[in-house]
């Protein structure tokens, strides 16, 4: 890739005030308007694009980035990441995994995970739950601070879940106490959900995550069962909405799906065994459904052959086949969907392997990429903020190979990621 006048202290930096950057798109895709423009200039001023104008060389100082043989692309954003849990990916098919690791070295691995997500394209994650509380907050914050490279993060805190639910570790012996910053968001009431829901806002979580229904990926835990009460779930809610937040639902089985729906969720994570009637509730409450329909193969795989808990497997099988039917069925429908992964369950980077099977599941490749991008953001609550090419977005942009409007899959190998107006690769 050619890159005109780009200094080096700018690609170390973020962009001293008034620095301007003139990207030279050959192809630009704006999901917002579903149209695709040839020849453009989309220029970044402090890190915001300030406009997007047919090509015209520069008549000032602006660094350039020469990306005109390439289709350009606002930054992806995956709503459903475990970036801050870093330390457990390498070693996924031990459920006492996150047990083995200091926080420090828990974080430092978020850190590379971090970095790993951004080069792969995705500028803007929602971290959904760690098992060790709050770390992911200090990962967000040190992005934010500069110290880190990685995407723009959203973050849970922790997990909002029963006693020996989806979102604990139980792997471990019965007289064996976990930690308690490994159970900060453990609740055995209503009462107590609103308290830990309060908790988590308090110390920093952006959002508020509800374990409502039981895990693949967690030992002695069905994900058609349901784990929290619909008051637990709406106590949560009625918290978050209080303080200007919003809840998400890890919900895999249908009666998890419409309580949390009830309940007053934002998103549904998962959303396996999602049915018609689901599919109908969600869209009349307006609610996303977040349905993570690659990394079931994945699982398939690896880790048949690394010989990961038969439960994971057994599990696995049983909710990856009809999670993809209930995806199908809910973009026949006009469902509102949005684009995430559970990265972190796979190695980071692989996500937009995602593309493809949203394709082969209904989507057109333009609704593919509008999932991750214009629709997140509106999931987010910054629509024209993020995955936007709008003036005044933040100046997140990638580059490709190739047309992803008639191969998806070229989102796979991203050439060029520019997040808040500076090169990233």
């Amino acid at each position: 890739m050619r890159i005109l006048i780009f200094a080096a202290a700018m690609v170390a930096a973020a962009p001293a005030f008034g620095q301007a950057l003139d990207v030279h798109a050959g192809r630009l895709i704006d999901p917002a308007t579903a149209t695709v423009l040839t020849d453009q200039r989309i220029r970044i001023v402090d890190g915001r694009i300030v406009s997007v104008a047919p090509w015209r060389a520069s008549a000032n100082d602006s660094a350039v980035v020469d990306w005109s043989g390439f289709t350009v692309l606002p930054g992806l954003i995956d709503l459903h990441t475990h970036l801050a849990d870093g330390a457990i990916e390498a070693n996924a098919n031990d459920p006492a995994e996150p047990l083995k690791h200091s926080e420090a070295a828990t974080i430092l691995a978020g850190a590379a995970a971090a970095r790993t997500e951004l080069r792969s394209g995705f500028t803007t994650v929602r971290d959904v739950g760690v098992y060790r509380g709050l770390t992911d907050v200090a990962l967000r914050d040190a992005i934010a601070a500069g110290q880190v490279d990685g995407p723009r993060m959203f973050v849970a805190g922790g997990y909002i879940t029963t006693p020996g639910g989806g979102g604990e570790i139980d792997a471990l012996a019965p007289d064996i106490p976990l930690p308690e910053t490994f159970r900060i968001g453990v609740v055995h009431n209503a009462s107590e959900a609103r308290d830990r829901a309060r908790y988590l806002l308090d110390h920093g979580a952006d959002f508020i995550k509800l374990i409502a229904t039981g895990a693949v990926l967690a030992l002695g835990s069905e994900p058609g069962a349901l784990e929290l009460s619909p008051e637990e779930m709406q106590a949560a809610c009625d918290e978050a909405k209080l303080r200007g937040s919003y809840c998400i639902a890890h919900a895999h089985g249908i009666e998890g799906i419409k309580a949390a729906i009830r309940a007053g969720v934002r998103t549904v994570e998962h959303a396996s065994y999602l049915d018609a009637e689901g599919i109908a509730m969600a869209k009349a409450k307006g609610v996303w459904l977040d349905m993570d329909i690659y990394n079931g193969d994945y699982i398939n795989d690896v880790g048949t052959r690394q010989g990961w808990p038969a439960e994971y497997l057994r599990k696995n099988i049983e909710t990856t086949d009809v999670q993809r039917r209930g995806f199908a069925a809910a973009v026949k429908a006009g469902a509102k969907l949005t684009f995430g992964t559970d990265a972190g369950v796979y190695p980071y980077g692989l996500g937009a392997r995602q593309f493809a099977y949203m394709v082969r599941y209904g989507m057109t490749p333009m609704q593919a990429i509008q999932s991750a991008t214009s629709e997140a953001a509106r999931a987010l609550r910054l629509d024209g903020k993020v995955g936007s090419l709008a003036p005044g977005a933040f100046g997140d942009l990638v580059a490709v190979r190739g047309d992803p409007l008639k191969d998806v899959a070229v989102l796979e190998h991203v050439d060029g990621v520019i997040k808040d107006g500076r090169l990233i690769r």
